[in-house]
């Protein structure tokens, strides 16, 4: 089958991408303004088609240009060049109906035939869900009976991105597992988390498996504990009805979280491939401690933010958000203790922390090293090594040692070596939609969940639901907007004579 190679050596072939809730925000502020990216990068390949299915009635024409409006107002792609997208815009269709209704699926089937037959794709197809998941079930079972879930031929391929949530607890992921097994192979799924697309995140098993200095020291007998924080300024927005159903446990902790603690913990794999990856953080999903009522009493603090100021402006707190139950025990913080009982990580605490409205958005991972075994200086104080893996929004690696002080007197400073990916390699990355559309384009699924380890996720993360759930008459710690979160989770770390890491 013909196929194309970009300049940095990708090769590709002609597709069809089908995107399900095109006229949805993250369909026009992510997923299309990826796709431009792809294209004027040559990695949609040598002829591509983009088949936008939504609710909304928009003829081809009107769904470019509503494309276009939303494109522009978006900076991950940059400027946009008239010429090339008036070239990407041409290869924009639309074909508008309900997820549950066959005829409508009947309109796909001929639009989709008509587009191999003119542009010669060959059958390769791509269904993207950017829908509410309510509506993943309706769209996978609609798929196979209108008979596109299978190659259309043995030299072409069908594969299928599902967005999280992936489920709202163990019992609904299975059974959506259940669903879209029944439909498609697994080979033919991928469960996209965009976290995994970012750089820095990839870069964590590069730097751990290509430097001979960093993996024997990756382990119980150098490290003393690792912290991994995913912060956001923002609140609900307008989100507020949608996270009264979640929380940051669901939103961020069983999905982001868990995906960043299995790739700082995994074993290297035999090869870097898609299934020996995935089998790797399997294991260590396996290897977290499970959590049973008293260790949720101990180990787990939830919060939610209350008013305050972040930025210098005065925000309301969750409560009073539009949408959310002025009564409300949501989560909108989580922090926890984890332990992984393996021979590698063993004794070692993995202190994890989401929350919105905190004092500054960074998602980060910090690996604390043990200190020197014996203090030669005696009564100076001397910090413990930190390697800081800074995912967003400033990418990049630092690592902090001890250092002299100039002068006649023995003065220890605590200084840091940064590497900055933008100072590095310059604005050219691509954004983390681009990365892993690209990735499901070529059929490398390295950096997709698999169907086992989203249920491992939710086998953890069930507990702790169950007992929020029954303690009924429990109040949730609130903290101030543009805090760190309540005293309860610096409290957490303290027992342990440790204390979080603030970027």
């Amino acid at each position: 089958m013909e196929s194309s190679r970009s300049e940095d050596g990708n090769i590709t072939e002609p597709c069809t991408v089908v995107l399900f809730g095109a006229s949805g925000d993250l369909a026009k502020r992510k997923v299309l303004p990826a796709m431009y990216d792809l294209a004027i990068h040559d990695l949609l390949g040598p002829r591509y088609a983009i088949v936008g299915f939504a609710r909304t009635a928009m003829s081809d024409e009107s769904f470019r240009l509503t494309v276009g409006e939303g494109a522009k107002n978006v900076s991950e792609v940059g400027p946009i060049d008239p010429k090339k997208w008036d070239e990407f815009a041409w290869n924009l269709h639309y074909v508008s109906g309900e997820y549950g209704k066959p005829d409508d699926y009947a309109k796909l089937v001929k639009c989709l035939a008509e587009l191999d037959s003119s542009k010669k794709l060959g059958g390769n197809r791509l269904f993207y869900l950017s829908t509410p998941p309510e509506v993943y079930p309706h769209i996978v079972k609609q798929l196979g009976q209108a008979g596109l879930a299978k190659p259309k031929s043995p030299e072409s391929w069908t594969r299928i991105i599902i967005e999280k949530p992936f489920g709202r607890d163990l019992s609904s992921a299975k059974e959506l597992n259940k669903i879209v097994l029944c439909v498609f192979e697994e080979s033919q799924v991928y469960r996209i988390d965009h976290y995994l697309g970012k750089d820095t995140v990839q870069n964590l098993l590069v730097l751990r498996f290509s430097n001979g200095i960093y993996e024997p020291l990756w382990n119980r007998n150098y490290v003393d504990h690792v912290q991994i924080t995913a912060a956001e300024t923002l609140g609900v927005e307008r989100r507020g009805g949608f996270y009264e159903t979640a929380g940051a446990l669901r939103d961020m902790i069983q999905s982001h979280v868990l995906q960043l603690t299995s790739l700082v913990a995994v074993e290297p794999p035999a090869q870097f491939d898609a299934t020996a990856v995935r089998n790797e953080k399997l294991k260590i999903l396996q290897s977290i401690r499970p959590f049973d009522l008293g260790m949720v009493a101990q180990s787990v603090v939830r919060g939610q933010y209350g008013p305050g100021m972040v930025e210098g402006k005065a925000v309301p707190g969750y409560r009073q958000e539009p949408g959310v139950n002025s009564h409300s025990r949501t989560d909108t913080f989580v922090a926890m203790q984890l332990l992984i009982d393996n021979w590698r990580w063993a004794g070692v605490p993995f202190y994890l922390r989401t929350g919105k409205r905190l004092a500054k958005r960074s998602t980060e991972i910090v690996i604390q090293f043990h200190r020197a075994p014996h203090i030669v200086f005696r009564e100076r104080e001397v910090e413990s090594n930190r390697l800081v893996l800074n995912i967003q929004p400033d990418e990049g690696i630092s690592f902090s040692f001890g250092a002299k002080r100039p002068g006649t007197e023995m003065g220890i400073g605590h200084v840091t070596m940064k590497f900055s990916y933008r100072e590095a390699f310059g604005d050219g990355a691509h954004s983390a939609y681009a990365t892993l559309l690209g990735d499901c384009l070529r059929g490398d699924a390295t950096l997709f969940d698999r169907g086992d380890s989203v249920e491992a996720a939710w086998a953890l993360v069930d507990p702790i639901l169950d007992v929020w759930s029954a303690a009924k008459t429990a109040g949730v710690p609130l903290y101030a907007a543009g805090s760190w979160g309540p005293r309860e989770s610096d409290l957490l770390l303290e027992r342990d004579a440790r204390q979080w890491y603030n970027p």
